[in-house]
């Protein structure tokens, strides 16, 4: 089947959600791509920040193999070993409390959203200009970009916007009647844009004062992505939730909402639930996921080569910003340069607006990759 009748079958089969590019992958391997005629890419997106070990990873493969060929699903009504052992694992890594786990990071601040609302019945939530949180009515309600937001009008009421990076607006915007605060450490749909340490200090210190929970967003900046294995532990500002999605699957569909000790109970049987959540090919996936990125070294080796990306993009007259293999930069035309690219220089990036462009390689690219991908890019520029 060629691309054109790949395009034909979409406009007569599939909503027309999506502005594709009009490329046909076929095959991953690591940080390469090939598409259906044979030609290479070198991916610097990862489809969006998941397939974090790059494409095919030998151990997740294995780990999917294995596990299809044994048991495939029964549904939350059972036990099985692969979703209670990657829970557990999660809790250990990151807050020590317990953990919901879903299919997506959309359902994932969903329950997060349930947990702060059933803690402080009724309360509000405060987000931040240039968040993303999803597309589901309260993560969409959570979302707030005109443009995404519009469309779909009237949402779930009781969510209050601050703008990005400003404690004198957040402060005051926190009170007895906020059930919690919803950030991204590292906010990636809009750009790349670093929330100030200070900034998500205040945040820590406002909830604490007014029994408020602070969650904290790491679907795109989690698992590793940013040379730490959560982002805020860069900013050294502990939340009360996290939601993880995109790379705890290394490319199947997986999300968590962990809590910490103090909110571990507040959802009880019959609160939440989800049909495949936890199921186990996809917890074998994200099993040997972790199993990767907890190996000694790997993260520095991921602050390393986020260190040489940003050189290299310096030295072609960028301003990045962001942190480990999370970074975005500006320029004037910034949809032309992707394409350019993605079409001219088989090097996989994305524009995230008119003005930006996003890179996400794998947590295993290496350093010639990532000098063959500035190279690329500085053709690209040109």
């Amino acid at each position: 089947m060629t691309l054109a009748d790949l395009q034909q079958l979409e406009r007569d089969a599939v909503m027309a959600t999506y502005a594709r590019n009009p490329v046909e992958f076929v095959r991953g391997e690591g940080t390469r791509l090939w598409d259906d005629e044979g030609n290479e890419y070198l991916d610097f997106l990862t489809g969006i920040s998941v397939a974090q070990l790059g494409h095919c990873h030998p151990a997740v493969v294995e780990a999917v193999r294995e596990q299809a060929g044994r048991l495939m699903h029964v549904g939350n009504l059972f036990y099985t070993e692969p979703g209670m052992r990657l829970a557990k694992r999660l809790a250990d890594v990151s807050l020590g409390g317990r953990v919901f786990l879903c299919n997506s990071g959309a359902e994932a601040i969903e329950c997060a959203l349930k947990v702060a609302r059933k803690r402080r019945t009724g309360g509000g939530f405060v987000v931040m200009e240039g968040g993303f949180h999803g597309r589901t009515m309260g993560a969409l309600s959570a979302t707030p970009q005109e443009s995404k937001q519009a469309p779909f009008a009237p949402l779930v009421p009781g969510f209050s916007v601050v703008p990005r990076n400003d404690a004198d607006w957040l402060v005051p915007a926190i009170t007895d009647d906020t059930a919690a605060v919803l950030l991204e450490p590292i906010q990636g749909e809009s750009g790349i844009h670093p929330l100030d340490p200070e900034v998500l200090q205040a945040a820590r210190d406002a909830c604490t004062r007014h029994g408020a929970l602070l969650i904290f967003d790491e679907v795109q900046c989690g698992m590793g992505r940013t040379g730490t294995m959560w982002a805020h532990e860069q900013a050294g500002v502990g939340p009360d939730l996290i939601t993880v999605a995109k790379g705890l699957g290394g490319g199947l569909p997986v999300g968590a909402c962990v809590t910490n000790p103090e909110n571990a109970e507040v959802l009880e049987a019959g609160d939440h639930g989800s049909t495949f959540a936890g199921g186990p090919v996809i917890a074998a996936a994200a099993n040997a996921v972790l199993d990767v990125i907890a190996a000694e070294g790997f993260l520095d080796t991921v602050g390393e080569r986020g260190k040489q990306l940003a050189r290299g993009l310096r030295d072609l007259g960028l301003e990045p910003r962001g942190a480990g293999l999370m970074v975005g930069f500006d320029l004037p035309d910034a949809h032309d340069v992707a394409r350019r690219a993605l079409l001219e220089q088989r090097l996989v990036v994305h524009a995230t607006g008119p003005e930006t462009i996003r890179m996400l390689p794998p947590l295993t690219v290496t350093a010639d990759e990532v000098e063959e991908a500035v190279r690329r890019l500085a053709a690209a520029l040109h």
